[in-house]
């Protein structure tokens, strides 16, 4: 039975769910087939690009913590709202949904396409189906029973991450005897440690945008964390550098076992260098790895979407409906709006699978550039008001150099012609946004600072 609005969403998330939550949103498609092209764009320099874009996203985190001290309760929309008014959360709020739902689409087709490995006279768009099914029931699961799943879920994925990485360093430096022992040579060979120049650490970082998009939200997870405010500051701290080692070091065996210019762009780097072990049933191995990273990272997803979507209706912002709850707390018209969208989705995998993943994988990385310069934007502005002061803080000069440069990656998507079909259906969405909020608070005299 469901309930209405006033119904709360249940604080049952511990800070364990929240870390391996977000880790789950991120760990996916970007690193264990997006890093095949960011490597062959920057070769083994690319690391910089990776350590560059974690240091952006600990400022948007820290930010993001410190705004959580000073307005306990609220999540990152309301931070937005309270900053910028109705008008912007609005926007920001329905292109963070179409983010995660594009997201969603992509991982759901990717679990599909993973699992024809072991079923390959089953349909694409079935067994994408199939995918969608399973998160939508994990969902509707209580929110301490989701947000355990999740843990697990997550857990096993950066488990195998960190056996490759283990694996791969013995082979790299002889501890696992193999015929030809590289040591440090792949690093320079090839064209050097930067083959492409410069330049290619830019060009990779809108691929590793789109990859460590995601973390963010543990913004989302504060109306459902007990003592939120004394939880992110910790969870922060400790995810940021889980993060850049979960991609830096992955990246760094990558290349130190297989020279950059023989990836192919086929199949996954992992399963290239899980195959050069020489190890049996390494394959099925991996590729269970990747169903469960892309699982996982949709099921993020769907948990972003659906509270994202909540927390609009809950400020009224959207339909009432997509506000109630059942009596687990569960808010399942959102999550019955999702399961709409990712059933559409995998019908999509029928007709045009290529073409799809090429126009949706940019849309993600650029929304979460809107999104992370809003989150910014807002702890600039608001630290200027705060009504207490805040026991974790960021200074704002560091948070302005954070948007100067999120900015200019912006612009770079904006002309970078391979994403000029992918950045149009962001710009077509983001004006259809604009026109939607100036004709909806014309008519209701919404607030808008």
């Amino acid at each position: 039975m469901s309930q209405p609005d006033g119904v709360s969403l249940q604080k049952k998330l511990k800070p364990r769910h929240i870390s391996l939550m977000a880790m789950g949103g991120v760990i996916g498609t970007g690193i264990f087939k997006g890093s095949a092209e960011t490597i062959g764009l920057a070769g083994p320099g690319v690391i910089i690009s990776y350590v560059f874009a974690g240091l952006l996203l600990l400022v948007v985190m820290g930010a993001m913590a410190e705004m959580a001290t000073v307005y306990p309760g609220k999540n990152m929309k309301d931070f937005v709202r309270e900053a910028f008014g109705e008008r912007v959360s609005f926007i920001m709020g329905w292109m963070y949904c179409f983010l995660w739902l594009s997201v969603c689409v992509i991982e759901i087709i990717a679990a599909g396409s993973f699992l024809q490995y072991w079923f390959p006279g089953v349909p694409l768009w079935l067994l994408s189906l199939a995918s969608a099914a399973f998160i939508i029931l994990i969902n509707l699961m209580s929110v301490g029973s989701f947000g355990e799943f999740e843990f697990w879920l997550a857990g096993i994925k950066i488990a195998m991450i960190i056996v490759f990485i283990v694996l791969g360093t013995c082979l790299i430096f002889g501890i696992i005897p193999s015929s030809n022992t590289p040591y440090l040579h792949n690093y320079s060979a090839a064209g050097g440690f930067l083959p492409n120049g410069w330049t290619s650490i830019f060009s990779a970082l809108l691929v590793v945008m789109f990859s460590y998009g995601g973390s963010e939200l543990i913004g989302l997870t504060l109306t459902e964390t007990e003592n939120s405010e004394k939880v992110l500051p910790k969870v922060v701290r400790n995810f940021i550098l889980r993060i850049i080692l979960f991609f830096t070091l992955p990246i760094l065996v990558i290349c130190g076992l297989i020279p950059w210019n023989q990836l192919g762009p086929e199949s996954s780097p992992f399963v290239q260098v899980l195959t050069a072990t020489g190890l049996s049933g390494a394959a099925d191995l991996m590729n269970f790895i990747l169903v469960t990273a892309v699982l996982s990272a949709a099921n993020s997803g769907i948990y972003g979407a659906s509270r994202m979507l909540h927390s609009m209706a809950a400020a009224g912002e959207a339909s009432p409906a997509l506000a109630r709850t059942n009596r687990r707390g569960i808010p399942v018209n959102t999550l019955l709006l999702c399961a709409v969208i990712l059933i559409l989705g995998s019908m999509l995998g029928m007709f045009a699978q290529d073409q799809l993943f090429r126009v949706l994988m940019a849309v993600p990385g650029f929304c979460v550039l809107l999104v992370w310069i809003c989150i910014s934007l807002a702890q600039i502005k608001l630290r200027k008001s705060y009504p207490v002061e805040p026991s974790f803080k960021v200074y704002p000069y560091v948070t302005s150099a954070v948007v100067a440069c999120l900015a200019v990656i912006a612009a770079m998507f904006l002309f970078d012609a391979q994403n000029r079909l992918s950045i149009g259906v962001c710009i077509a969405v983001l004006i259809v946004l604009i026109i939607w909020s100036m004709i909806r608070f014309s008519r209701t005299g919404g607030r808008s600072k």
